[in-house]
């Protein structure tokens, strides 16, 4: 067998390709991968497998189609869908008609997928029928009686498209489902030409996956969505002809950078999942060979801890990005040692800039167990003015606001051409993060001499126990380091003689059984006592909330907290089995 190529050449042909950097649409950047790769496969969807060109058919087609029934250039389309093969072509379409889009969350309940929908200025929704237990035609039947004839109250919708999962058309009167669309794009070929946006113009609104609170609308370009997808490719090294499989739902920016643009670079194929089952993701490595793995901590630990893993053959990978949130310490010697990863890499990011800050792929785990790496090097993408990095990072005294020097710890303010336009519609918003043109983080946390990053927290996090001032990471890493925790979070409760008090909710590792008593003795042993949780909950996994991104939302930890210690939180310790139990 041929040697593989190593980093370096891997990094070197991505600069041969693409240097110097062209600013493209990303149905042009698509038209660019598909003339490449046209035969290799970009979709893999168990045994269904898409080739580039399959994908650019269907778009043309679904493109031709959205044109014929009235999409504008400029207009806002919605998309609810969920990890399906019919979502790369849908999101390729909108951009070839010219449109933005809108990838929504499909787990939004009624309420919810109302405010975004009116908010978002959305004119044209393209909608699974179902999923799970949603049913999406019986929510837009709640929120806007007589939808079906285009009468409704959600702001400008004006037309639904739908998508049956399962095959099964809805079959509403006057209703255009996805293969009606296709049939009308096969007889309008040619109504949408593409080409009719500029790389500076917006290219999609992508909502904030609420972890602490009400989801916003960010707004980003066309060349700032390549240049920072482009900036992933090259900072990992991405083999040719990439095989990555994900859970992460393609509405999100991990995996639409990491993965559904990612791979147009190296004409690589993506296995999207529908859900995150591990053995789903072992048999897809597997069967198909799979190269590389996109996860949060969450589903990290659950791929290492699964007692069949060792069922399957992964000797396919190579590699793995394992970002989003923070990671226990023990948990990467475990992915290189259970899973075979050799290029492991962590990453640091927000939707309003994408991941601007990653870890290499040869660097010493101690940097990637410790820091979430450096300002992601982004070769033909990067702006030589800083080194070839897609973005520069400060660090401010969050109540001065004056730059700090090298080593304190402040809030993360970044600059680049990946950073969001703004808020859609919400101008104080934009106007209170985004200032002369640095991106403020909401996250706390240093630089290293070497330009690494070290998060220590989130400054909406933090909480003040009689008068002191308490980091919930620091508390958190000193629990997941104890035997037998997994995972652990600290949130702080208002209390009316403490002013907060700190509840940590700690998950178990697979047959362990923890002590809550035990935990809060180890605690006072081993942190300063108003770092000290005063109440420890043992929860299993799934009863902690997260988004579908694996993102604990730790701000519903709170009203939890609050309801189990009821009108007596005199207690030091208590133990919760499940979210309702004592």
């Amino acid at each position: 067998m041929a040697d593989r190529p190593s980093i370096a050449e891997r990094r070197a042909a991505l600069e041969r390709e693409f240097a110097p950097w062209r600013p493209r649409t990303l149905d042009e950047q698509f038209e660019h991968a598909a003339d490449r790769f046209a035969a290799r496969p970009y979709v893999i969807a168990g045994d269904r497998i898409f080739s580039y060109a399959d994908v650019r058919e269907r778009a043309h087609r679904y493109a031709d189609g959205l044109v014929s029934l009235g999409v504008r250039p400029g207009d806002h389309v919605g998309v609810i869908m969920a990890n399906y093969p019919e979502y790369a072509p849908v999101k390729i379409a909108i951009a070839r008609a010219g449109a933005v889009a809108v990838p929504l969350n499909y787990l939004y309940r009624t309420q919810e997928l109302g405010y975004v929908l009116a908010q978002s200025s959305c004119r044209v929704l393209i909608t699974m029928t179902s999923f799970r237990d949603m049913d999406y035609l019986a929510m837009l039947d709640e929120l806007a009686p007589g939808w079906e004839r285009g009468h409704t109250s959600l702001g400008e919708l004006e037309r639904v498209i739908t998508f049956a999962p399962d095959g099964k058309a809805e079959g509403r009167e006057g209703v255009v489902d996805l293969p009606e669309l296709e049939q009308i794009g096969r007889e309008s070929a040619g109504a949408a030409r593409g080409g009719l946006r500029s790389p500076d113009d917006p290219s999609d609104i992508l909502y904030t996956s609420g972890t602490t609170g009400q989801p916003k609308g960010v707004l980003l370009t066309h060349d700032a969505l390549q240049r920072t997808s482009y900036g992933s490719a090259y900072c990992r090294a991405l083999h040719d002809g990439n095989r990555v499989v994900f859970a992460l739902p393609c509405y999100h920016l991990f995996a639409y950078e990491h993965a559904v643009q990612a791979s147009l670079f190296v004409g690589g194929a993506m296995l999207p999942q529908p859900k995150f089952e591990p053995v789903h993701y072992f048999r897809a490595i597997e069967q198909h060979q799979v190269v590389d793995v996109l996860g949060v901590p969450t589903m990290s630990i659950a791929l290492v801890e699964h007692p069949e893993r060792e069922r399957y053959d992964l000797s396919s990978l190579r590699s793995m990005l394992s970002g989003s949130a923070v990671a226990p310490p023990w948990l990467w010697d475990r992915i290189r040692h259970d899973l075979g990863i050799t290029e492991l890499v962590t990453a640091y990011g927000m939707t309003e800039i994408g991941a601007t800050a990653m870890t290499l792929p040869e660097d010493p785990i101690e940097v990637t167990t410790s820091t979430v790496g450096r300002p992601k090097p982004s070769g033909a993408a990067g702006i030589p003015e800083l080194g070839g990095a897609l973005a520069e990072y400060r660090v401010l005294d969050s109540v001065t606001g004056e730059t700090l020097p090298e080593g304190e710890e402040g809030e993360f303010v970044s600059r680049g051409p990946s950073t969001m336009l703004g808020y859609w519609n919400r101008p104080e918003d934009t106007a209170e993060v985004l200032k002369d043109g640095w991106m403020h983080s909401g996250d706390i946390g240093r630089v290293l001499p070497d330009g690494s990053l070290i998060v220590t927290g989130r400054s909406k996090e933090l909480y003040k126990s009689g008068g002191e001032l308490v980091m919930p990471r620091e508390v958190e890493d000193f629990l997941t380091g104890l035997p037998g925790v997994s995972q652990a979070y600290v949130v702080g409760v208002p209390n009316d003689q403490w002013g907060e008090i700190g509840c940590a909710f700690v998950v178990a590792e697979p047959g362990q059984a923890l002590d809550p008593a035990e935990l809060n003795t180890a605690c006072r042993s081993g942190l300063a006592r108003f770092k000290v949780p005063r109440h420890i909950f043992v929860v299993d996994a799934a009863k902690v909330p997260q988004t579908t991104t694996g993102k604990v939302q730790k701000f519903k930890l709170v009203p939890i907290a609050q309801e189990l210690l009821g009108p007596d939180a005199a207690a030091d310790v208590r133990t919760l089995r499940t979210a309702k139990g004592g």
